[in-house]
């Protein structure tokens, strides 16, 4: 069977090993077994319910600007996957137009995205909109820290399992209100960027761990405050794009006989 091919990089920083990297390569994930594996629902409880009282007057602010702002409610659901594929209902602050996906259909936010209100744009840029989502941390489907978590229909429309090689293995582990490769990389544009992102985020199932979980906490704040992804790697001390090449590079497969490693250029 040939392989198939990946798509053409878009117009960002290059990263030729993963931007040419064959999707049909294998990528063999596991968790690394420690007593923190076990224990993360302590951190993710303690840490939610501390920063629940301040959360909540927040979002109350946040509620308001846009009841005041925008016709529709406040708050909206989605179907997301979990751990395992175990489908749940994420919590978020609505930042775009009520119904508007049955105008543009299901598709990726852009940075000058339309649909999005101007409200919601700044709710987006504090990540304010994600603050609900501590109540699926307590709730259980989530992790404070972990892989962004997608649709069902994005990953089946955008054909991710397909094109994104490792991307079932983002499931190892709970999705996160924030995660490695939310504080260091820009929101999915497009295939090329989840290839990206799907980097470190196995880099985090590898070698997730209390201080890791800790420093991501604290990159988390001061990206929402405006902090570039240099700085935050600096002040964070967080894993820079060789290091979490590396660890994607010990993941893979041996490409199977006649099958490249990489598609040309």
């Amino acid at each position: 069977m040939p392989t198939t091919s990946p798509p053409p990089p878009a117009a960002r920083d290059p990263w030729p090993e993963i931007d040419r990297l064959g999707a049909d390569i294998g990528v063999d994930v596991a968790p690394c077994p420690t007593w923190y594996n076990a224990g993360k629902v302590v951190f993710d409880y303690a840490v939610a319910l501390a920063a629940l009282p301040a959360v909540l007057l927040v979002m109350a602010v946040a509620a308001v600007a846009v009841k005041l702002t925008s016709p529709g409610p406040v708050f909206y659901s989605q179907v997301r996957l979990g751990l395992g594929g175990r489908r749940y209902r994420i919590i978020k602050i609505r930042t775009m137009h009520h119904n508007i996906e049955l105008k543009s259909g299901i598709k990726w936010a852009k940075t000058d995205d339309d649909r999005v209100t101007r409200v919601g744009r700044i709710l987006r840029r504090t990540h304010v909109d994600e603050l609900p989502q501590l109540f699926n941390v307590l709730l259980g489907d989530m992790s404070l820290v972990g892989p962004r978590p997608e649709r069902p229909e994005v990953i089946a429309a955008k054909g991710l399992e397909r094109l994104v090689p490792g991307y079932p293995a983002r499931l190892l582990v709970k999705p996160g209100v924030t995660g490695l490769s939310q504080v260091q990389l820009p929101p999915d544009e497009d295939i090329t960027s989840v290839r990206h992102k799907v980097v470190y985020d196995l880099y985090y199932v590898r070698q997730q761990g209390l201080l890791l979980d800790a420093r991501l906490c604290v990159a988390t704040v001061l990206k929402a405050l405006g902090a570039s992804p240099r700085l935050i790697r600096r002040v964070c001390l967080l894993p820079g794009r060789d290091a979490v090449a590396a660890e994607f590079r010990s993941t893979l497969s041996p490409a199977p006989v006649g099958q490249p490693l990489f598609q040309p250029a």
